[in-house]
């Protein structure tokens, strides 16, 4: 029984470097897909879901320029994004191909199944600490991504895809994080729910959870984007 137990675990860990690299070449396919993507311009919807926040759906643009350039402006008001969350297009840590991927078995979500992949950045002054992706193998997206990080916390990025999958582009991105861990920006303020005795941001915001869905219309792809628009 002792022979058999080490002979499996034996071949378990000779076959760990194999598996590494085998997700490893999964996420670079990924990256080439999401690499002929040089810029794009897109419109779209923003929800954001806090409960004791009143925030309109707003008309968004959005964009995006290789490799980690990325804006959001909206029609008034302010989005509760996550600092270092904000990056949609999946491809900051990929495309910037700092990163070692670590095979974590596979998962069903819906009826599809997907390979789970741990990127590991290579550079520990950034703020991410791991993420854990969910990659459909036969199209090359990515379903699902949960960023840890160390100033904003966790938080999780769930892509669904349509007529734009062919350039890995969601056709709409749901962020979930837990509020208590956002950092609101200096001089930023919110119209709370009538009812509630105003407090500070950080009382209110102690064990909430946070939602942000952007709806995307349509992308304007590799037309070209000056840099002043992210200035």
């Amino acid at each position: 029984m002792k022979k058999t137990l080490l002979f499996t675990v034996t071949l378990w860990m000779l076959s760990l470097p194999v598996m590494a690299q085998d997700v490893t070449a999964l996420v670079n396919k990924v990256k080439a897909k999401l690499d002929l993507v040089k810029d794009y311009k897109a419109v779209g919807r923003l929800k954001t879901d806090v409960a004791f926040l009143k925030i309109p759906v707003s008309k968004v643009n959005v964009f995006y320029k290789n490799p980690d350039r990325f804006k959001i402006k909206k029609d008034g008001g302010i989005s509760l994004l996550p600092k270092g969350g904000v990056s949609i297009n999946l491809g900051s840590l990929i495309t910037s191909g700092q990163f070692v991927a670590v095979p974590a078995g596979e998962a069903t979500i819906g009826s599809s199944q997907y390979t789970i992949v741990k990127l590991l950045p290579l550079n520990e002054n950034g703020d991410v600490v791991l993420t854990t992706m969910y990659i459909d193998d036969k199209n090359l997206l990515i379903k699902k991504a949960t960023t840890t990080t160390k100033e904003n916390g966790t938080y999780e990025m769930e892509m669904t895809y349509g007529k734009y999958a062919s350039f890995g582009l969601p056709d709409k991105v749901v962020f979930s994080f837990n509020t208590k861990d956002y950092k609101l920006p200096k001089g930023v303020t919110f119209e709370y729910d009538s009812g509630e005795k105003p407090r500070s941001f950080e009382d209110k915001a102690k064990n909430k959870k946070g939602k942000v869905e952007i709806i995307y219309n349509s992308y304007s792809i590799n037309q070209g984007i000056p840099d002043s628009v992210f200035e």
